[in-house]
């Protein structure tokens, strides 16, 4: 059995985000768990996506949780009735929160991560959210996750006892392009990743959301092409 000091849970979306934080996580030294969710979310094919990286960066297990959010409603993501906001540029997306936030979609995961971290004696949880190039969620700041990580040493058996969790959010501070430049150095195949919120039946990015949008520029500025898009 593996030494559960060295197990780190990981929010894998499917996106690119999530996968290069996997990624990151492994070449950390770490036995990567990786945890998706079916939360009601239009773009159900990222977790056919975060299968496919699971595998392929070598998680020692994935696991998909069921939570139905589009019952409470409130997002572009879980309400069909809200269309997702569409753009021709990046200099389009504005400094408010976008309709695509899912309310308190980010402290809904982590606590399932966290439970899963307790079952796994694991003191380690590693999430890809990103204060720089994003679209405004106020749950992807840094004094968000260090609020949360506060909470969860405070809330948990192993907590109490010693055994204090940490929160990695090894994107916060990097730009797209930064993001995709350290995956491809840690042989993420980008090619298998999703980040769109629109996508057609087969996959196909929409390519004017918000996350296409930032996406397409982080490919860009590296003077590369999407390797989703070939």
């Amino acid at each position: 059995m593996q030494n559960s000091s060295n197990r780190a849970v990981i929010l894998l979306s499917g996106g690119l985000d999530s996968a290069t934080c996997l990624a990151i996580a492994k070449s950390q030294g770490f036995v990567p768990y990786a945890i998706s969710f079916r939360y009601g979310q239009r773009h159900r094919i990222e977790l056919e996506r975060a299968a496919s990286v699971a595998r392929h960066l070598g998680a020692a297990d994935h696991i998909i949780i069921d939570i139905d959010l589009a019952k409470l409603g409130g997002s572009a993501l879980t309400d069909r009735n809200i269309a997702v906001p569409k753009h021709q540029s990046v200099d389009q997306i504005g400094s408010e929160i976008p309709l695509t936030y899912v309310p308190a979609r980010n402290t809904v995961f982590l606590s399932y991560a966290l439970a899963w971290a307790e079952v796994l004696e694991s003191k380690d949880i590693f999430i890809g959210v990103n204060a720089l190039d994003y679209s405004g969620y106020p749950d992807c700041r840094p004094e968000y996750i260090s609020a949360f990580a506060r909470m969860a040493n405070l809330a948990t058996k192993r907590g109490v006892e010693g055994n204090q969790l940490t929160i990695h959010a090894p994107l916060i501070q990097l730009t797209k392009a930064q993001i995709i430049e350290r995956g491809l150095g840690l042989g993420v195949d980008y090619g298998l990743t999703i980040s769109c919120y629109d996508p057609a039946e087969d996959g196909t990015p929409c390519g004017r959301c918000d996350s296409c949008l930032l996406r397409a520029k982080g490919f860009s500025e590296l003077g590369s092409i999407d390797p989703a898009l070939k």
